[in-house]
């Protein structure tokens, strides 16, 4: 395991992606918010249209909410052996769904290798999920960021549906159970004091 300093960035202004939606992420999760501050404006118009149309987020089929279990999963290791998800009980578990084009993903991966790195990673395992539809896009850009956590392939919508992952990036927090403690939609500094009182919330309601 080598360690991924990796420069710090600042994830204010990124939107969120679409799963399976490449030429979206192109367009909107890697423009950054005071570049565009007009076309911003109307989109946010344009979205608060919808939210009032709208009435709540459809679900992923099958999805896990939290306070509940998640299902026993086969996945297919990137940068290491196949694993059960149920082979991580036993240790709270952070996951966090990617992919290689989803620019705010890639953003915050650095974020959570420093993390991993700290006191506060070592109270819980890391490992990501990759829902490239290229095995071989989702290697490339692992090897480029110098990735020391382990990511796994998604396969047939398993895992992205059980996690609810209709937007990247997506983290969840899990407790040594099983049990979904919490979900983040959107970049962030994983390594920041932010983001500890968020991991640190959910990990005490797990006690």
């Amino acid at each position: 395991m080598r360690r991924n300093k990796g420069p710090g960035s600042s994830l204010q202004g990124f939107f969120t992606c679409r799963r399976h939606d490449p030429t979206q992420a192109l367009l909107l999760c890697s423009v950054p918010m005071h570049k565009t501050r007009l076309w911003v404006r109307l989109v946010a118009v344009c979205l608060l249209a919808l939210a009032c149309a709208v009435p709540s987020v459809a679900k992923t089929p099958g999805e896990v909410g939290v306070g509940a279990t998640l299902r026993e999963a086969k996945m297919h290791g990137l940068n290491g052996p196949d694993r059960l998800l149920s082979q991580y009980r036993g240790k709270p578990l952070l996951i966090n769904v990617w992919a290689s084009w989803c620019g705010p993903c890639r953003a915050e991966m650095g974020s959570l290798e420093r993390l991993a790195w700290q006191d506060q990673g070592k109270r819980f395992t890391m490992i990501g999920i990759s829902t490239d539809d290229s095995e071989a896009a989702a290697k490339r850009y692992l090897q480029s960021a110098n990735a020391t956590l382990n990511h796994y392939m998604d396969r047939a919508l398993e895992l992205e549906n059980m996690l609810g992952a209709e937007r990247l990036p997506l983290t969840i927090l899990v407790d040594a159970n099983g049990r979904v403690l919490g979900k983040y939609y959107g970049a962030r500094e994983w390594d920041d004091a932010e983001s500890a009182v968020w991991l640190n919330s959910r990990l005490r309601s797990a006690k």
